[in-house]
């Protein structure tokens, strides 16, 4: 099978297509062909060698870590009758390949109303804005920052939050993507490269500052967002594309009020588990309440071409790879 293959940390050059063994199902486990896999943000950061504390990897080895597919064939203790079942699941890695195998217990059916395409845009990030959401609790009329609001997660998390009644301000770079996040339901929109935006937030809210922060970047930009948090308020930080997460004095959001919870603290918190978050967010999608973006599809081949594009921040929703593309 064809498969893209990591043989050495380094810049996007180094997402090659290579040839490897058809891989076999053992017990418990499925071969599914894919049809697409993600492609997330971290991917980037693990093939530069950036996150070795918390996502370790050794080269060689094939980059993806969920997909969508159809089983093609199983192990022994699987259930025959999945053959030919549209799925979505998780692989930890290998997910940029032709093929893989999984487990067959955290395959999640894809509903008949949705593409699988769009299935696959709410597999991870679908889940990480249900998470969000609860850990945000939005409420009517009350305003709520999106960093990053154009992305895989941001563009669901302001679609969310307007679904229960706040009011959204998008963040993000240029006009194209200010457009699109006003186009998902956010109020006002303000663009993170003019060095006033800041102001900006807190001229649309008259002052007082928004009630919830969902960050999405993170480094330099998620931390000067945490200033247009009101006292009381509440600050979530889950992303890492300015290079680190948001760093938060907890003195100072203890003498505000404001409760600020990083990525691994809301995953931590009680509640429904991962699968079950994802599926709520198809559910969510099935009725017409989600509406997920591809904003990019591309084959294998052109893997170092995605990564670039996430990397360049010029993207509109997700980043998807299509073996059969070409």
């Amino acid at each position: 099978m064809r498969a893209v293959r990591v043989d050495a940390f380094g810049g996007p050059g180094v997402l090659e297509v290579r040839t490897l063994p058809d891989p076999a199902p053992g017990p418990g486990e499925v071969l599914v062909e894919v049809t697409a896999a993600n492609v997330i943000f971290l991917d980037t950061l693990i093939r530069g060698g950036a996150a070795p504390d918390h996502f370790p990897q050794t080269p060689p080895y094939v980059p993806g870590g969920s997909v969508v597919g159809r089983v093609a064939s199983v192990g022994s203790g699987a259930d025959p009758a999945l053959v030919g079942e549209p799925v979505l699941t998780l692989t930890e890695d290998g997910g940029y390949a032709e093929r893989v195998v999984v487990p067959a217990e955290g395959l999640v059916r894809v509903p008949d109303e949705l593409r699988p395409l769009d299935a696959l845009a709410l597999l991870v990030d679908g889940a990480t804005a249900m998470m969000l959401e609860r850990s945000a609790r939005f409420a009517p009329d009350t305003w709520v920052l999106v960093l990053a609001a154009t992305g895989g997660a941001g563009s669901l998390v302001v679609q969310l939050a307007r679904l229960a009644g706040a009011r959204v301000i998008g963040a993000a770079r240029g006009v194209e993507k200010l457009e699109f996040a006003r186009s998902l339901g956010a109020e006002e929109v303000v663009d993170y490269s003019d060095p006033g935006w800041l102001d900006r937030v807190r001229s649309v809210t008259g002052g007082a500052g928004v009630d919830v922060v969902v960050d999405g970047v993170g480094g330099a930009l998620g931390t000067a967002s945490f200033g247009s948090v009101a006292d009381g308020g509440r600050f979530l930080s889950y992303g890492t594309a300015g290079g680190s997460f948001a760093e938060v004095d907890p003195a100072e959001a203890e003498r505000r009020g404001v409760t600020s919870l990083g990525l691994y603290e809301m995953r931590a918190r009680p509640g429904p588990d991962r699968s079950d978050l994802t599926r709520l967010a198809l559910e969510e999608a099935r009725a017409g309440h989600l509406r997920p973006h591809v904003g990019l599809t591309l084959p294998l081949e052109r893997a170092a071409e995605a990564h670039a594009a996430l990397e360049g921040r010029r993207v509109l929703g997700k980043v998807l790879l299509a073996p059969g593309d070409s």
